[in-house]
């Protein structure tokens, strides 16, 4: 966190900032206001800057924390040369995370009734996979696997360069990890059961109707209870409840952080 924090940092201060050449330093507070409704996400990554840049920030709200319009989100008091160096950076961060955490809340409140879990995926953009992950956690989200070293997972692009998958699962279970699961993709009702037969632990229902994936559920029900199974593709907001429905262990979207539009956050100097 302090090393992804100080290279933000850097890449907006440059050289240093030309502010401070001109005008003395004096002491000075601003207020973060909140100009529509969201959930915070991101102060956990302010706090290490606050720390490193000897800022003091007074949080009125927290992370994983609801916020309406008008809100003092939080009171940020420092001299007032590192309080304007960093101004953009912590803005920054606060919207980046909270925009993500914000549009993923309005996902988990649509699924939570049906005891579904909602994951996030790794369409995440470069660098900051640690970052968006923690903004979709805050939102209610549970976190999928982080890259390719915690689960082993056959897409159908892996599939296609296996020829014999029941071969290939037992010489797997000898390699991986003990504590590592192995989650497949199909996107038919047969492949579906053909993986849980060969023993994957999590199946993903990709691309799949809400009846065909009911289908699916009915099956691993009856004949293989232990197994996860994760519906995903293309699944929005207007179509993510009626997935839920069918009694899926988790619903996957990496639109949780691809399609965050930036809610509006603001600093004001008092």
């Amino acid at each position: 966190m302090k090393q992804f924090v100080l290279e933000a940092l850097a890449e907006d201060v440059g050289r240093g900032d030309l502010y401070a050449l001109v005008f003395k330093t004096e002491a000075a507070s601003a207020n973060i206001i909140a100009k529509s409704d969201g959930v915070l996400a991101g102060a956990a990554y302010c706090d290490v800057l606050a720390k490193e840049e000897d800022l003091f920030i007074t949080w009125h709200k927290n992370d994983s924390e609801a916020f309406v319009k008008g809100d003092l989100i939080a009171v940020v008091e420092s001299d007032s040369h590192t309080l304007l160096r960093c101004e953009r950076t912590l803005l920054n961060m606060l919207l980046h995370a909270s925009s993500i955490a914000t549009l993923t809340a309005k996902f988990v409140d649509l699924v939570a009734p049906y005891g579904t879990r909602l994951l996030d995926t790794r369409k995440t953009r470069p660098k900051l996979r640690v970052f968006e992950k923690y903004a979709t956690r805050c939102g209610g989200a549970v976190n999928h696997r982080m890259g390719l070293d915690d689960c082993l997972m056959l897409k159908d692009t892996h599939l296609k360069t296996i020829d014999d998958l029941e071969a290939f699962m037992k010489e797997a279970r000898q390699k991986i990890p003990f504590t590592s699961k192995i989650e497949i993709e199909a996107e038919t009702f047969e492949q579906a059961k053909t993986f849980m037969v060969f023993g994957a632990d999590i199946v993903m229902c990709d691309n799949m109707t809400p009846e065909q994936l009911q289908e699916v559920v009915i099956y691993k029900k009856e004949y293989h209870p232990n197994v996860l199974l994760e519906a995903s593709g293309n699944i929005s907001l207007e179509t993510i409840e009626s997935y839920a429905k069918t009694g899926v262990d988790a619903i996957s979207s990496g639109a949780l952080i691809h399609q965050a539009n930036w809610i509006d956050l603001s600093m004001k100097v008092n």
